[in-house]
C-alpha cells in the first residue's frame, strides 16, 4: 500500500448549511509521510479530519483510508488510526495515568505503557494529577498520548502545539518526527508555522473548503521569496541579487570592509507564502 489517504472531489455539507464546508478536495498522502493542513479558522481543516476519521458521514466524492473505501470501514478503523483532538478529552475524576489505562482497555491488541507515554509527552511528573485540574497544554499532550496508545498506522493531530510553550512545542515536533521514523503516517492541522516547517514533508493551504496550494515547505518558501541576500551591520544594511552573487564586487567589498552581523537569504516564511497564495491571513 503506497497511499495512506487518497481522496478525489471530496465534499461535505452540514445539515441545514447554506453551502458545502468541503468541496473538491483532492488529496493523496503516502505511507510514512507527514502532511500539514494550514488555514484560517473555519477553512474546513477540522471538518476534513473528521470526515477522514469516520466521525462525519455523508461525504460526497471518493475517499480511501489505509487502502479501503472510507465508507466500508467500521469500528475496526479506530484500531489502526489515532486521533488527537484540539480540545482536551479526558475523564476528569481520573488521574492522567488512570485515563490512559482506562482507554487502553478499549483496544484488543497490546498497548504502550501509560508511564512510557506520559514520559514521552513530558507529563511524567503529573501522572497522579486528576484530569480535571489539567491546563489546556497538558490536555493537548494527554490527547496525543492517548492517540499513540495502540501504535497507530495513521495519526491525525489537530493543533498539537496549541497552548504549549516553545520548549514543549519543540518536544512535540520531535515526537512527530519519531512517529514518522517508525513508519507512521501523520496528518497535522495547525496554525503553527514553525511546527509545519520543521516536521512536514508537504503542506496544503486550505481556504473555503478547498486545498488551493500544496508542496514541500522549503520549495514553497523559495518559490514565493526573493532571490536576494541581505547583509546587516551596525547602522546599515545592503541587499544583493542572489544570482551572480559570487562575482558581485559590492558584496565582496562589504564583506571586507564592514563588521557584518548577519547574512540572510530572503525565502518567505510559510505565513507569507499563505498570504501570497490566498490573500488571507492565518488567524
Amino acid at each position: 500500500m503506497a497511499e495512506a489517504i487518497a481522496t478525489r472531489s471530496l465534499g461535505f455539507t452540514y445539515r441545514g448549511a447554506a453551502g458545502p464546508t468541503l468541496h473538491g478536495i483532492d488529496l493523496t498522502v503516502d505511507v510514512g509521510e507527514v502532511i500539514g493542513l494550514l488555514g484560517p479558522s473555519g477553512a474546513g481543516k477540522s471538518t476534513l479530519q473528521r470526515v477522514l476519521t469516520g466521525l462525519l458521514r455523508g461525504a460526497t466524492g471518493d475517499a480511501r483510508v489505509l487502502g479501503r473505501e472510507l465508507s466500508s470501514w467500521g469500528r475496526e478503523l479506530y484500531e489502526r488510526i489515532g486521533v488527537g483532538f484540539e480540545h482536551p478529552v479526558a475523564v476528569g475524576c481520573l488521574t492522567l495515568r488512570e485515563n490512559l489505562a482506562y482507554f487502553a482497555r478499549m483496544y484488543p491488541a497490546d498497548t504502550r505503557a501509560p508511564d512510557e507515554l506520559l514520559e514521552l509527552l513530558g507529563l511524567a511528573e503529573d501522572a497522579g494529577l486528576r484530569a480535571s485540574a489539567m491546563s489546556k497544554g497538558m490536555g493537548i499532550r494527554l490527547n496525543v498520548a492517548r492517540a499513540l496508545l495502540h501504535r497507530p498506522e495513521l495519526l491525525f493531530l489537530d493543533e498539537p502545539s496549541s497552548g504549549l510553550d516553545p520548549v514543549t512545542a519543540s518536544q512535540m515536533a520531535d515526537l512527530i518526527t519519531r512517529e514518522r521514523e517508525r513508519g507512521c503516517t501523520v496528518v497535522v492541522t495547525t496554525h503553527d508555522m514553525v511546527l509545519a516547517q520543521e516536521v512536514c514533508d508537504r503542506v496544503g493551504f486550505v481556504v473555503d473548503g478547498s486545498i488551493v496550494e500544496m508542496g514541500a515547505p522549503d520549495e514553497l518558501r523559495r518559490r514565493h521569496g526573493r532571490r536576494e541576500v541581505v547583509l546587516t551591520w551596525d547602522g546599515g544594511r545592503s541587499v544583493f541579487p542572489l544570482d551572480g552573487l559570487a562575482d558581485d564586487p559590492g558584496f565582496h567589498r562589504d564583506l571586507r570592509e564592514r563588521r557584518v552581523h548577519t547574512l540572510h537569504s530572503q525565502e518567505a516564511d510559510l505565513a507569507q507564502v499563505f498570504r501570497a497564495v490566498t490573500g488571507r491571513e492565518l488567524s
